[in-house]
Parts: C-alpha cells; sequence; structure tokens
C-alpha cells in the first residue's frame, strides 16, 4: 500500500488531518508493523560487527513511522472518540501491545545491544547516544528479556490486557460523563449562576432540541455550576452523578458495563504479576526503576514530609471554610457539595471579587497572545501562525521560529470541550527532533485542553485557573519543540525521567501571576479594558487561598497510588477504596460521602501512564519552584541570562543527562522544597 492510498503512511511532513479516516488505520497499522518486524529479522541476522548506524540508528529509524503512525490514531482516538475511531483504534491495539512487547523480550535484539556497549566504538559515542543505549537495556529488562522462554507468552499477554484495560477504563469514564444530563427550566434555580454559564448552558441544550438550560459533567459546565450555584440540591445531584461516574453506584444514568471497579482489580492484579515476574517486590518498585525517586519508602517519606508541613494549614482553611458557611451562610451541615460554592463566597468575601469578575478579562485571543509574548522573551524565538490540515474546526496551528526565521518546531491547540474528546488537559507529540540525511527534523506537538467554547459572539474567556492550565501545558510543548538533540531517543520529552517531566509545565504556571505578563494579556469581554492594577493586587493577595487544602488534596492522590502499587493486594481482602479511606484519615481535611468512588475516574494512574509515578506533580513542583527562584533572585522574571541558562541546561537537554544532573548545572546544588513552601504562604509566621 502506498501514501498515495493511505494518508496514515504518509510521513513527508505534517499528518494528513484532512484525509485520514478509520478505515486506514487496520491496513497501515499491519502495513508497518509487518515492516517493522522483516526489519528487526534483517538486523538480527546481520553478521556485520554491531555498530550504531548498522543497528541502533537503523532500528530507531525504521520503526520512526510506526510510531508516528500510531500517535495519530492514539491522538485521534483522545480528540475524537466517535464509534467508527474507537473501534479502529481498539481493534489494532492489541497488535500494537504485542508488537512492542515482542520487541522488548526480544534476546536477539538485547544481545545486540549489549554487544554494541562492549564494542570499541562504544567509548567514542556522543553522550546522547550512550544514554539511548543505555535506556535500551534497561528497557529490555523491564520488557521481559531476561525472563526464561516458557514465562515470556505470559508476560506478553500480561502486556496486552493491560493495554485494552487502560483504554477500556478512560473509555467507560467518558461514556459516563456524556450519559448525565441536567436540564433546568426555571431559570430561578439557576440563581448565582453567572451569565456566561447560563448561556452556554443555554446553546447545548438548543443544540439538543431542548428548552431550557442543559448542564453536563464536562468541566466547563460542571465546575461554575458547582461554584456559583445557589440552588443547594441542584449541586447534590451534579455532585452525586460526577462522584459516581463508572462506578457501580446506581445514580440513574449509568450502565453496569461503565463500572471501573473491575477494571481497577485487574489492572492492579496484572501489575503486581508483571512486576513479580521481573523480581520485583511490588509494581512501584518496577515503576520507580527509570524515575528519579530510587523506592517507594522513599517517595512515601517525601509525601508524608510534605502532609506534615501543608496539614495544620489545611486544617485551618477548613475551620475557615465550615465557620464562614455557619455565621455567613446560614449552612450548619456542611456537605462536600458545598466547599466550591462556599470557597467562592470567602474568596469575595475576604478579597472583594470573584472568579467570575477575573475571567471576564482573560480573553483568548489576548491569553493566547500573551503565552507567546512570555515565550519568545524568556526563550529568544517567535511564535508565528502556520496552516496546517487539523482534525477540527476549532484547531489552530503555529510556528516556532528564531530570530533570524529559522523553523525550530510546530504544534497544535486544541482549547475547547467536546463530546467526543477526552476530559482534562494535556500535551502529546507528533514528530520528534533529530537529525536525518537530509538535515534536522524539527519536532512536532500537540497541546490539547477542555475550556468552554465561545458562546453569543463574544470570545472565549478564560478563568485563570484555566489561564494556568494553558500555560502548563504550553511547558510540556517547550520542552518537546525546544530541544537541541539529534536523537530521538533523547530528544525533548523522551528519556526524561517521568518525575521530571513537570518541571517545565508547572515552571511556566509562574509567570501567570506576574504583573507585567498579565497587563499585556488582558482585555475585558465587554469594554477591552485591561486588567485593574487593583483586582490583581486581590488575586495576588488571595493567591494562596485554600492552597493547604490543594496540597493535601494532592498529596491525598499521590499517596493513594504509591500505597496502592506498593503495598495493596488486590487478591486480599480489602478493597480500592479502603486504601484511599485509609489515606484520607491520615491527610484529607474533607471527606467525601461513602457513596464517593473517586477512583473509578482517576484516569491518570489507570488510564494513562502515571501509575505509581502521581506523586510526580509534587515533586516536580518542587523542582519548578525552586528553578523560578532563581529568576526571583535575579530580580527580573525574564532576566535573558538567568533564561538562556534554563533553557540550555534544561529545556533543551531533553533526555540526554540525568534530570538531576540537569538541575543541579541550572542551580549549582541540590534540589530544595524552601521555595514551594514559601511561594504556597505554607511557612510558619
Amino acid at each position: 500500500m502506498t501514501l498515495a492510498q493511505n494518508p496514515l503512511l504518509d510521513f513527508t511532513d505534517l499528518p494528513r488531518f484532512d484525509l485520514i479516516e478509520p478505515a486506514h488505520v487496520k491496513p497501515a497499522i499491519t502495513q508497518l508493523l509487518t515492516e517493522g518486524r522483516a526489519l528487526v529479522e534483517r538486523l538480527i541476522a546481520d553478521p556485520a560487527p554491531v555498530t550504531w548506524e548498522n543497528f541502533a540508528g537503523a532500528l530507531s529509524d525504521g520503526l520512526e513511522g510506526l510510531g508516528r503512525a500510531w500517535g495519530v490514531v492514539g491522538h485521534l482516538h483522545s480528540v475524537n472518540d466517535i464509534p467508527a475511531w474507537r473501534d479502529a483504534y481498539n481493534e489494532m491495539l492489541p497488535d500494537i501491545s504485542r508488537f512492542y512487547t515482542e520487541l522488548g523480550q526480544n534476546l536477539q535484539l538485547f544481545d545486540k545491544y549489549r554487544a554494541l556497549k562492549q564494542s570499541p566504538e562504544y567509548a567514542g559515542l556522543s553522550a546522547a547516544r550512550k544514554k539511548i543505549i543505555e535506556n535500551q537495556l534497561r528497557d529490555f529488562r523491564l520488557g521481559g528479556a531476561e525472563l526464561p522462554e516458557d514465562q515470556k507468552p505470559r508476560f506478553l499477554a500480561i502486556s496486552e490486557e493491560l493495554s485494552q484495560l487502560a483504554a477500556k477504563f478512560s473509555e467507560n469514564l467518558l461514556d459516563a460523563t456524556n450519559a448525565f444530563a441536567e436540564i433546568v427550566t426555571d431559570e430561578a434555580e439557576l440563581a448565582g449562576l453567572p451569565d456566561y454559564a447560563k448561556e452556554a448552558a443555554r446553546e447545548v441544550a438548543q443544540k439538543a432540541g431542548l428548552d431550557g438550560w442543559k448542564f453536563t459533567l464536562h468541566a466547563p459546565s460542571y465546575g461554575p455550576l458547582m461554584q456559583y450555584a445557589e440552588n443547594r440540591d441542584l449541586r447534590q445531584r451534579m455532585y452525586r452523578a460526577y462522584a459516581t461516574r463508572a462506578a457501580e453506584i446506581d445514580n440513574g444514568y449509568s450502565k453496569p458495563e461503565w463500572d471501573n471497579g473491575p477494571i481497577m482489580q485487574r489492572l492492579l492484579a496484572l501489575k503486581a504479576e508483571d512486576a513479580a515476574m521481573l523480581g520485583f517486590n511490588n509494581y512501584a518498585e518496577e515503576s520507580l526503576l527509570p524515575k528519579m525517586a530510587d523506592t517507594p519508602a522513599q517517595v512515601l517519606d517525601f509525601l508524608r514530609d510534605m502532609a506534615k508541613k501543608a496539614k495544620p494549614f489545611a486544617e485551618r482553611d477548613m475551620a475557615e471554610l465550615l465557620a464562614f458557611a455557619r455565621d455567613e451562610l446560614g449552612i450548619t451541615d456542611f456537605q462536600p457539595w458545598d466547599a466550591a460554592f462556599v470557597s467562592e463566597k470567602l474568596l469575595q468575601a475576604r478579597y472583594a471579587f470573584s472568579e467570575q469578575e477575573v475571567k471576564q478579562y482573560f480573553t483568548e485571543p489576548n491569553v493566547v497572545g500573551g503565552l507567546f509574548k512570555v515565550i519568545e522573551s524568556l526563550f529568544g524565538v517567535r511564535v508565528k501562525p502556520d496552516s496546517a490540515p487539523v482534525w477540527h474546526e476549532d484547531v489552530r496551528f503555529y510556528r516556532l521560529e528564531t530570530t533570524d526565521g529559522a523553523l525550530v518546531g510546530q504544534f497544535y491547540m486544541d482549547l475547547y470541550a467536546r463530546e467526543t474528546k477526552r476530559g482534562g488537559a494535556w500535551m502529546d507529540e507528533a514528530r520528534s527532533r533529530k537529525r536525518t540525511a537530509s538535515g534536522i527534523q524539527t519536532p512536532i506537538a500537540y497541546l490539547n485542553c477542555n475550556f468552554a467554547r465561545p458562546v453569543g459572539g463574544k470570545p472565549a474567556t478564560f478563568t485563570h485557573d484555566e489561564v494556568i492550565t494553558l500555560f502548563h501545558e504550553a511547558g510540556h510543548g517547550l520542552h518537546h519543540l525546544l530541544a537541541r538533540g539529534e536523537e530521538a531517543g533523547v530528544s525533548g520529552i523522551h528519556g526524561v525521567e517521568w518525575d521530571a517531566v513537570e518541571l517545565p509545565s508547572q515552571f511556566m504556571e509562574n509567570y501567570c501571576w506576574e504583573w507585567d505578563v498579565l497587563q499585556g494579556m488582558t482585555a475585558h469581554v465587554d469594554t477591552g479594558a485591561p486588567l485593574p492594577r487593583a483586582l490583581y493586587d486581590k488575586m495576588l493577595a488571595a493567591k494562596n487561598f485554600q492552597s493547604g487544602m490543594m496540597t493535601v488534596r494532592q498529596l491525598e492522590f499521590s499517596l493513594f497510588d504509591m500505597i496502592l502499587h506498593s503495598e495493596f493486594d488486590p487478591n486480599g481482602p480489602s478493597t480500592v477504596m479502603d486504601v484511599l479511606n485509609t489515606v484520607r484519615q491520615e491527610v484529607a481535611v474533607l471527606i467525601p460521602p461513602a457513596w464517593h468512588r473517586f477512583p473509578n475516574s482517576f484516569s491518570h494512574i489507570f488510564g494513562g501512564g502515571y501509575a505509581a509515578g502521581y506523586y510526580s506533580y509534587k515533586w516536580a513542583e518542587v523542582l519548578s519552584a525552586d528553578c523560578y527562584a532563581a529568576f526571583e533572585e535575579a530580580g527580573n522574571p525574564f532576566d535573558p541570562e538567568v533564561g538562556k541558562r534554563f533553557l540550555d541546561e534544561i529545556l533543551s537537554r531533553g533526555g540526554e543527562r540525568p534530570a538531576l544532573e540537569n538541575f543541579k548545572a541550572f542551580r549549582g546544588r541540590e534540589p530544595s522544597p524552601d521555595a514551594l513552601l514559601r511561594h504556597s504562604g505554607m511557612v510558619a509566621a
């Protein structure tokens, strides 16, 4: 099959999203898998002494097309999850999983890499190529290459099933999220809701051919209702529907086949079996091997130390919330569905502003323009609109250039929520930077968010939290796009330890609090006026509002994840919820109802790549706050010397050297949590 017959096989430049259809998936992926297996056989059979060019480089180059094509398929499964794309993705997922698992178990390939490391050429290889060889040897061991032959089929079956279960977990969550709707026909029930939220709900109802207002469990609809709606019963119904997504609870809209409970149990059992086969005591030990942290105990100590520091502040936050609810709002039986509403009222009372007021200033064109200006000022590049085939009319495409016009990289930006798009925000790659025979192949990234789209003929407006989310994902994108490496295996986000990969993203969040930045990226949706200094000062004063509660919430998720993958017996008498409840007793200050099923929607660890790795967010916060402190010490958030050093020592390095070495090269010392605690207002007075 040629690329003219199948656009999924066209790797000459950008993905052909204007032509690629679900029907192209099976023939293209089948062909690429066949070619990949033939390449492996050819390289194994080559009798010549092993070199980088005739083996490692040839294998990487030869399998790149398969990775890129499957990346496009996986991306479309995430952003356009219609039945045809879901079926096309799931049909080929077992074959893809089998291929890569077989690759990881191929002892002849393993022997070739070992021979390459022991060859005379190795000493003269670049640091990047040496790192790739080391990573490959490690990954072969993790992939089961050293298992006895009679155990490999079982290990292969586990890998396939894990991939299928992770995909099914996410699909169940999306289906459950889409299945619920709250239809309101009496506007009096919407007291307190801002106009933008009502307009959006009205448009959704009209599109569905309904009268009134339609609210869903997607973030742009659910969040404002929980934050502003005065109708407590409405908040309770929405909260229960959201909290029991993809669960066994009878909530009036779910289906038994969407229950993620059995999937979680099966995932945990398979991961435990996988780890045991490889000689680990638990899956967390296996997960940490390619990360910065050494042992589960080290991670648990870090998390519990942070919890010890944060919990007194969280308890103070909670006491203030309960007192305000009782004394000012007459809520004497405070419930979790009151938390966002009461918090917003307390925020307004204490700091005399609301998120709704702030949101009117963060209009999409100005926010995006402000983000690009920060990128340009920090890293000496230019962001320009570009053209490319896209998967939806909402998608925009841009290019990064040097000041003299040379192409650095390109990225897609897909900002709005859709029913066919998975929730949350994420960055992924379409292509990595590397040197080819014809020159440098420039990187391409996807930036995906789930913000509310424009309504009423006005530009979209974002909450400040959503602005922070956009900057966060852009940080991931910059890590990928500003790479200078010439080997794809350690270029950009490749080869970076998982618990360091959030450093650039969380670093970028700091610029959402700089006055000079906000001045240039705000324009009121009605008047065009920039954010007033007085309102900014209130935002800054409120920056650490409930930071203690937010910190222990993240620590709750992280501890739950690490304990689940290091101490929990999926075949024992305890349940996943038992683990979570125990963790909550240790660190939480706001305990949900017994029927709350948070784990069933915790897609980071069950449907994504964060199993035994969710702590990475908190660890990366330590790293990113410490890095930003270097700019604070220089007295300028755009200090050119510090910015160049951050680019040279961290962003552009990718996975060429260990993340801790990158950090120490930038800061000149080991990481310290002091800056994070200071930024979060959790320093004892």
